[in-house]
């Protein structure tokens, strides 16, 4: 079984690392300026700028 590869604001973080908001229309269009944070193993993730936005591992 995989691990999610999104995130809301509340979840913890399953491993250290960068995460940065994805929106709805990231794929196709990107997010101006997206939210970078470093988060370790079992940290919350905080709110993001945008209700329809959720964290993403940053690759």
């Amino acid at each position: 079984m995989g691990e999610w590869s999104q995130f809301r604001p509340g979840d913890k973080a399953p491993n250290d690392g960068e995460y940065m908001e994805a929106g709805e229309d990231a794929f196709h269009m990107g997010i101006n300026n997206p939210k970078i944070i470093t988060l370790k193993k079992g940290d919350s993730f905080p709110e993001t700028s945008n209700h329809n936005r959720k964290w993403k591992r940053k690759y």
